[in-house]
């Protein structure tokens, strides 16, 4: 079993509240975290359809057979319950009681916002990172390896081929979680959609453009990339607004959750496909933005990353704000350190007066060049400890 970073972090969440929510994409970990994590707690999926239509019919009964607290999975299902949760919890002081599983973020957290405000915390779980890849044997061996396979756990821990795995991932999304949040009448146009949006990763949304290719309207692509997003297909970095009296991009960057998924739905076969592929530094690029992403979440932490670009086209793929510092990243996915790598850095550096930046490229070295650190891409986690 693959040892997760998060893990010490629910822990600590439920010596403080009543539950824990963990959130994250379907198969991305939440169900082996939650019962390796707490053992003695008794398991319940309401994807059963037994459990799920008790649940539903009596949730006070329901709830009665624990009376010390379980680990109820995928609870976007059942969301009523949450209302009889609530007095459960309200009338027993003890903390970390119960845990909560979900895959469906918008439905969840509405329900768990009305019914279990400042009882419940929340943990966003999202699939392996390349620091929890690092004790497998090889795991890290090569960079286009793991832009393809991405970070679901079924994929390094049962050996279950990329190429059998992701078609069924797909149709399970569509079939149910996608239906859950809204009765799709076009489904073949809202999977174009999402390829679509594979092809555009690392660039600035363009809510238009995809819905003229995809043959639909403005509304309707608004309503399904709040889907994806909502579902942990897709999010979006957003721009960093502060302009130094210049103008600024004010459209956020779109990337997936899973390189492994855009690679699928861009068609890529293989490892080898992608070492020429035109899409390989927009994929790259995802991996690394992708992975400082997991390090937040894992620690509980939301996002402190942004993008920045001026309407003469100098950019700073990631900026990380702590406080009043913005700490800009470049990520480049050549294997070979250029003078070009740190231009957006030195141009940041003389617009902001703040000193300092970082590197994360394709290649295997960590040096410090001219003021900016430089890391290989498989300890992009490093960012925040420089």
């Amino acid at each position: 079993m693959i040892a997760r970073q998060a893990s010490h972090k629910v822990q600590e969440l439920a010596r403080q509240f009543k539950a824990v929510a963990i959130l994250g994409p379907r198969q991305s970990g939440k169900t082996t975290l939650s019962r390796t994590t707490f053992p003695e707690k008794p398991y319940v999926s309401l994807e059963n359809p037994d459990s799920r239509h008790f649940a539903t019919e009596d949730p006070r009964g329901f709830l009665a057979q624990f009376p010390d607290g379980a680990i109820l999975d995928e609870i976007q299902r059942t969301p009523d319950i949450l209302s009889y949760l609530q007095q459960v919890l309200d009338e027993d002081s003890r903390r970390g009681k119960f845990v909560l599983t979900g895959s469906n973020n918008f439905l969840l957290v509405q329900s768990l916002t009305q019914s279990l405000a400042g009882r419940v915390a929340y943990l966003d779980l999202l699939p392996l990172s390349l620091t929890e890849l690092k004790p497998l044997e090889n795991a890290l061996n090569d960079v286009d390896t793991c832009i393809y396979q991405g970070g679901y756990p079924a994929l390094w821990a049962e050996g279950i081929q990329a190429t059998n795995w992701f078609p069924a991932y797909m149709r399970t999304y569509v079939e149910r979680d996608v239906r859950i949040i809204r009765n799709l009448e076009n489904l073949s146009a809202f999977e174009k959609t999402i390829a679509l949006c594979a092809g555009r990763i690392g660039q600035l949304l363009n809510r238009q453009n995809i819905a003229t290719e995809a043959g639909v309207s403005d509304k309707t692509v608004e309503a399904w990339l709040g889907i994806l997003q909502a579902s942990y297909i897709v999010f979006l970095l957003p721009p960093w607004f502060q302009n130094y009296n210049k103008r600024v991009v004010k459209a956020p960057k779109l990337y997936f959750y899973d390189t492994g998924l855009a690679c699928y739905l861009l068609g890529i076969r293989g490892p080898e496909d992608i070492r020429l592929h035109p899409f390989r530094g927009a994929l790259f690029e995802n991996l690394i933005v992708l992975e400082m992403l997991k390090k937040r979440f894992n620690a509980g932490e939301r996002s402190n990353l942004f993008h920045w670009r001026d309407s003469t086209g100098n950019e700073i793929d990631v900026l990380v704000e702590n406080g009043l510092i913005q700490y800009p990243v470049e990520i480049k996915s050549s294997q070979t350190i250029t003078d070009s790598f740190f231009k957006g850095l030195r141009y940041w550096e003389k617009l902001s007066q703040q000193s300092g930046g970082a590197v994360v490229y394709g290649g295997p070295d960590t040096q410090h060049r001219s003021g900016f650190h430089v890391l290989p891409w498989y300890d992009a986690d490093r960012i925040g400890l420089l």
